[in-house]
């Protein structure tokens, strides 16, 4: 058995979202969160969620590069949630579609993805290594 190497990515910095009306989204993202964007300039906004800060960066659609497709497509991220259902249906009270139903992917992962009302997928999950690492993590910092 190998030894294990550090990869070369080593964790999320920052997730980009576009919207075509960015005072639309940061309305309906604060909303949604419970919490206004910590950084502000114009034509971008983020957000700072989470157990380990992650950022959500929402940018004015103007800025997308010249090269993505129209519409939703290519990677889902997926956020880790204690309850799917729960934050589905929270989802989908706030105005975003179903992309993919909720799925139950193995024992301790189930998903669920919906599309933002800005045209960008946003995808939750339950995820039994999440809770795993962040275990890990707390028992070695404690708060």
């Amino acid at each position: 058995m190998s030894k294990a190497t550090p990869s070369s990515l080593r964790g999320l910095a920052n997730i980009s979202f576009y919207a075509a009306d960015l005072a639309a989204a940061k309305q309906w993202y604060t909303d949604l969160l419970g919490v206004a964007p910590y950084f502000e300039v114009p034509g971008y906004i983020e957000f700072r969620i989470g157990d380990f800060q992650h950022e959500l960066g929402i940018i004015d659609a103007a800025y997308a590069p010249k090269a993505m497709a129209a519409g939703p497509g290519g990677s889902v991220t997926y956020w880790h949630v204690d309850d799917v259902q729960a934050a589905f249906e929270k989802l989908l009270a706030h105005g975003a579609k179903e992309y993919e139903p909720i799925i139950k992917r193995g024992e301790g992962f189930v998903t669920a993805s919906v599309i933002d009302p800005f045209g960008n997928v946003l995808g939750v999950m339950y995820n039994a290594h999440y809770l795993a690492v962040l275990a890990a993590k707390t028992a070695k910092h404690p708060a």
